[in-house]
């Protein structure tokens, strides 16, 4: 038997008028400390968000939500927050905000494959 790791894990969601409050769930961050791992996938289904907002900008949308994978893999081309270690990434990632684009409560799991867990997360969570 594997040894299992703890995880931290986020969902991502899309919430185009923010004073109705409907959220639509894009992806999901997850973060295994233990194992150096820090990954996002995005899955953005553009029907259900124009059928919250028909004005919704699809293009200006998954341009920011392009930039949360990026902002995971860390280095240069994320900008300052890349230079932060992978845990200040996540912590940055999802802290609280009232935008368009939201994370849920952080949520803990254990995990001998935290991208196979992240991929079972985005199959549960975010496709439909």
């Amino acid at each position: 038997m594997s040894a299992e790791y703890t995880y931290d894990y986020a969902v991502i969601r899309v919430v185009p008028r923010v004073e109705r409050g409907e959220q639509l769930n894009a992806g999901v961050i997850l973060s295994c400390p233990e194992l150096e791992f820090l990954d996002a996938r995005i899955e953005l289904d553009e029907a259900a968000v124009l059928a919250l907002d028909p004005a919704a900008d699809l293009e200006v949308l998954r341009a920011n939500l392009a930039i949360i994978p990026l902002v995971c893999r860390g280095g240069a081309a994320a900008g300052p927050i890349g230079e932060l270690p992978a845990r200040g990434r996540f912590r940055w990632l999802v802290s609280p905000r009232s935008t368009i684009i939201q994370p849920s409560a952080v949520h803990t799991g254990r995990t001998n494959d935290p991208a196979a867990c992240l991929e079972h997360l985005v199959a549960t969570l975010v496709r439909r």
